[in-house]
């Protein structure tokens, strides 16, 4: 059964992301010190902080032009994908909140994992969102993908940065 035509927007894959905004929201305050505003944006270069933030919102708003369907083998390993992302990525939050000053959480690998582990999530976003809700835009999934790609690049730069400042 196909939603009423007005309604057909409100399937738009950025549902995907409501989880993990709810997450970043409630939890973002008892990350440990370093992850904090003050502390995270301290004394980033802007050649790193403005298209770092230039991309979220692109990576973050393009989802709601993606129509979100789950018809075919794409989609459903796009949906598995975003599900075991999704996990990941909180895992990877709790890891430095229950256990901040554990090896893990103090590696390099356990502090960035929050600036990495998205790559999951974002990558069944692309699967699962095949198609625009724009006709005539061309468009494919690698597009998305590569948005999310240079997000991510100076989002990991950018807790690098944190890192090497803090230990």
């Amino acid at each position: 059964m196909q939603p009423a035509k007005g309604l057909a927007y409100l399937l738009n894959c950025f549902w995907l992301l409501v989880p993990i905004l709810a997450f970043n929201l409630i939890f973002t305050p008892s990350l440990p010190r370093d992850y904090q505003m003050a502390a995270f944006w301290k004394d980033i270069p802007a050649a790193v902080g403005a298209p770092e933030n230039v991309l979220r919102v692109l990576v973050f708003l393009a989802p709601l032009i993606m129509r979100l369907r789950l018809s075919g083998p794409a989609e459903r390993l796009g949906l598995a994908l975003y599900l075991a992302g999704t996990l990941v990525y909180f895992a990877s939050w709790w890891a430095l909140i229950a256990s901040p000053e554990s090896a893990c959480s103090r590696s390099a690998l356990g502090f960035m994992a929050p600036a990495y582990t998205p790559i999951l999530f974002l990558v069944g976003i692309g699967l699962v969102g095949k198609v625009l809700f724009v006709p005539g835009v061309p468009y494919r999934p690698w597009m998305y993908w590569g948005l999310s790609g240079l997000f991510l690049l100076f989002h990991n730069l950018h807790a690098g940065m944190v890192y090497a400042r803090s230990h």
